[in-house]
Parts: C-alpha cells; structure tokens; sequence
C-alpha cells in the first residue's frame, strides 16, 4: 500500500511537470507567433519602403542631370550676354564716334561749299571784263599763262573739296546707319536672350522645387525604413526571449520528470514495477529565431560622364566646295527666322540650308551650332569650319576671313573672321 501511495505520487509529479511544461510551451508558442508575425509584416514593409527609396534616388540622380545641363545653359546663356553687352558697349561707342564725324564732315562740307559760293559770287559782280582784264593786264606771255592756270587752279581745287567733302559725308552716313541697324539688331539679341534667361531660371526653380520635394518624400521613406528595422529588431529581441524561456521551462521540465522518476524507481525495491512511459515525450520543438539582418546592398548606379566634345562628322566633304556654295549666295537678303539661300536667311539658317546641300543636318539655333562637331581654336581654324560668336554664327572662308548672313542693313556678305568676338570654333566635317 505504502508503495501504491508512492508510485501514485511520483506519478502524479510527472503528471504535473509536463502538463506544467504543455502550459508554459503553449504561451511561449503563442508569444512567438506573435513576434514572428509582426517581424514579417515589418521585413515586408521594410522592403517596399527600401523600394521607394531607390526609386526617389533615380528620380533624383535624373533631375539632377537635368538640372546640370540647365545650369550648364544658364551658364553658356550668360557668357553670351556678357559678351553681347561688351559688344553692344563697344558699338555704342562706334555710334558716338561716327555720329561726331558726320556732323564734322557735314560743316567741312558746308564751309567749302560756302567759300565756293563767295568766289562764285566775287566773279559774278566783279563781271568777266575784270577777270579778263586782270589776265590781259599781264606783261608777258608767261604771266599771262599763269593767271589763266591759277584761275583754273582755284575753280578745280573748290570742285575737288566740295566732290570730296560730299563723298566723305555719304560715306560717314551709310557707316553711320550701318551701325545703328547692328545696334538695334544687338539691342534685339539682348532682349532675346533675357527672355531665354527667365525661362531657363524659371525651369531650373521649377525642377529645384521638384527636388525639395524628392528630398521630403525620402527623408519619409527612410524614417519609416528606420521605424520598421527598429521593430525588427524588438521583435527579434522577444522572439530570442521567447525561445530562452522555452528552453528554460523544457529544462526544468525535464528535470522535474528526471526527479519524479527517480523517486518513482527508489520506491519500488522490487525494481521497475511501472511499464511504459510515465514522463511520455513531451515533444518540445523549439523554434529557432530567424535574425535576418537583410543585407542592404549600396546602389550607386552609373552616372554617365556625358560631356567631353561630340564626335566629328566625319563626312568626308570639302570645306572649300562648302565655301564656294555659300559664296553663291552673297548679297542675297538677311531674314529674321529665314531658311532661303535666295529670298532671305539669318545666320543659322543659312549655315543650316548651305550644309544640308551637302546632306549634314544641323540646328537652325546659333547656341545650338556651338555644341555640334568637335571645338577647334581659331589659329587651326579650316575652311567650311563654324565661327561661332555671341547669338551669330559664320562659315569660316580661310585666310581670316568669314561668308554669313551678318543682318539685314547688308545681307549674305564676307567679312573678316574678328570683327566681332570669338566665342568658340566647331569642326562639322
């Protein structure tokens, strides 16, 4: 009986140890879903919000590009400006000087013109008879011959000042309206070019405030990415808590079957008298945290170098055939906006139209022209190479000299390679 009443205790022991052991494991497992499930649905969230971070960095690096070559306008479009406006100065100035010379050259005009009148006059009232006397009053022949050279001397001398004079005066007024049509046309370029500057810097404000909010929508993205690794992190803390706790309880319930059955077995002197398992298999799967770190693995992506010249042509065509074509053409008209090599072409309309008779296709822009072919300096400057000025473009003829459409007070003509401002030289064959 006494034995009974032991083996019923031990036995009862046991019982308590694993269904303490069931209790506990089932707790833990359910803590341990819990914290699995939550990691899982933050790793998910992690990854979507690394996602639409590397999708705002492209959005950015593409922006970025785009507001460099902007800025890089920007920059040509003001080099430009300083230029014209040095040059504009400068005819100002040419203006001011030929406006004095005019006006000197009309009161030396005048002034002989006058002193034509008076000896004109002094002969009329003096009458012929005292130009003939004063002749017949001479001694000999050779007097004679003189005041008959003197007088033809003087009436000529007056005829070839007033002839020069009035030359000299046609010549100043022509160079004079000549400058004031370049001045207006460079006045107009000025104002062309202010308008090109506001509508760059309204662009690049427009695209810097689209970057503000590239900036605010990732400085989001990667607070909620640090958010969701921080819970990563707490949930794999409890899921290592958990399984410690499991461990711990397995343990213990382990040795409270040990000692049950020890005691079950030091009761019975007889040995084993209880068949089968009493501690049974208490099955305990213990569930090993998965630490996923995540590797995060750094996009830095190719940015392109860009830059640098563009390739040549390469097509094979002689830049003295494209100057005698466009020498064709000179003293046809200039046209704002004009393509024609006969009725009428601005400058880059005419370098356009000469070029695609030999089939290159280039820009009708005069700011675009500075980027196409490859940059050459002007002292290896070759026939058929672009002169590139600021808001003018011309065909480089040799020996220093250029065929372009210059404006509309004289049309396609040539002129020399420097009489304005070199901004750059470009190789398109």
């Amino acid at each position: 009986m006494k034995n009974n009443s032991v083996h019923r205790k031990a036995t009862a022991l046991m019982l308590a140890a694993v269904l303490g052991f069931t209790g506990s494991q089932s707790v833990l497992a359910g803590n341990m879903s819990k914290a699995k499930d939550e990691k899982a649905k933050a790793e998910q969230n992690l990854d979507n919000a690394n996602d639409e971070i590397e999708a705002i960095e492209r959005k950015q690096s593409q922006l970025q590009g785009e507001i460099d070559a902007k800025d890089a306008e920007l920059v040509n479009l003001l080099v430009n400006m300083g230029i014209l406006e040095d040059e504009l100065d400068a005819k100002s100035q040419q203006l001011d000087q030929v406006t004095v010379e005019l006006k000197d050259a009309q009161v030396s005009e005048q002034k002989q013109y006058d002193a034509m009148k008076k000896r004109i006059q002094f002969m009329y009232e003096r009458g012929d008879g005292a130009m003939v006397e004063a002749i017949l009053g001479s001694e000999d022949m050779s007097e004679f011959l003189n005041r008959v050279e003197y007088v033809s001397e003087i009436y000529n001398y007056d005829r070839r000042l007033l002839v020069q004079y009035q030359t000299t005066v046609k010549q100043v007024a022509e160079l004079k309206s000549t400058v004031e049509t370049e001045k207006a046309e460079m006045e107009a370029m000025q104002e062309e070019y202010a308008l090109q500057q506001d509508a760059l810097e309204n662009v690049l404000a427009e695209k810097r405030s689209q970057m503000g909010s590239y900036d605010n929508q990732l400085a989001s993205a990667q607070a909620a990415a640090a958010a969701y690794k921080q819970t990563i992190a707490e949930q794999n803390a409890i899921i290592k808590e958990e399984e410690r706790k499991a461990k711990e309880a397995e343990e213990k319930a382990k040795a409270a079957a040990k000692a049950a059955a020890s005691q079950n077995n030091g009761s019975n002197n007889s040995g084993n008298t209880g068949g089968g398992d009493t501690g049974g298999n208490a099955g305990s799967s213990s569930e090993s945290a998965d630490n996923n770190s995540g590797n995060t693995s750094d996009n830095t992506g190719n940015t392109g170098g860009g830059g640098g010249e563009n390739p040549s042509y390469s097509t094979g065509v002689s830049g003295s055939d494209v100057v005698n074509y466009a020498c064709q053409f000179v003293g046809n008209p200039y046209v704002w906006g004009g393509t024609s090599l006969t009725n009428g072409a601005d400058c880059s309309g005419f370098v356009m139209s000469v070029f695609a008779k030999f089939g290159i296709s280039l820009p009708h822009s005069s700011a675009a022209l500075q980027g196409c072919g490859k940059a050459v300096s002007y002292a290896n400057a070759q026939p058929g190479d672009l002169i590139c000025y600021s808001g003018h473009v011309a065909i480089y003829m040799g020996g220093g000299r250029i065929v372009h459409a210059q404006s509309t007070a004289v049309g396609i003509t040539t002129s020399s390679a420097t009489y304005r401002t070199i901004v750059c030289v470009r190789r398109v064959l």
